[in-house]
């Protein structure tokens, strides 16, 4: 006897989740291309505008290179002007990444234009119900990671 495979259907909450994730990310790679910027670029100089004086190892693993990518990467938001090497003021063995722009001014902005929009539109809805719905995704989130 022939097993039959049954297609589910998403759920509406995956469906949704899907479109924002897709928006997201399209908003990401529009914003990319705009700047001219690979994506591990962009992901780093987010990472170090958020994190100032972050050192090149906490970089390589945030993104999941190696210590020789980071340090190619660095070079690249260095020479553009977007990132400084400075030592640290209490070890001068110690270089610390630091942001040559901020986030917030044109045209860096477009790179968290999508999620500053999405924050804003988020603030306008009833309290109650944005924080019943972060515990769902966070539960569901915890549940379907664990297995």
């Amino acid at each position: 006897m022939e097993a039959i495979t049954i297609a589910r259907q998403p759920s509406a909450l995956r469906r949704s989740l899907s479109v924002y994730a897709d928006a997201r990310s399209a908003a990401f790679a529009q914003a990319r291309r705009d700047l001219n910027m690979g994506e591990g670029d962009a992901r780093a100089l987010m990472f170090i505008c958020e994190r100032p004086g972050v050192r090149a190892a906490d970089i390589a693993s945030y993104l999941g290179i190696t210590a020789a990518g980071a340090t190619a990467l660095i070079d690249r938001l260095v020479e553009r002007g977007v990132a400084t090497r400075d030592y640290d003021p209490d070890d001068r063995r110690v270089i610390r990444i630091n942001p040559a722009v901020d986030l917030s001014d044109d045209p860096w902005s477009s790179l968290c234009r999508f999620d500053e929009d999405f924050d804003e539109a988020v603030a306008l809805r009833d309290v109650a119900r944005i924080q019943e719905l972060s515990m769902l995704l966070d539960d569901l989130t915890a549940a379907v990671a664990s297995r």
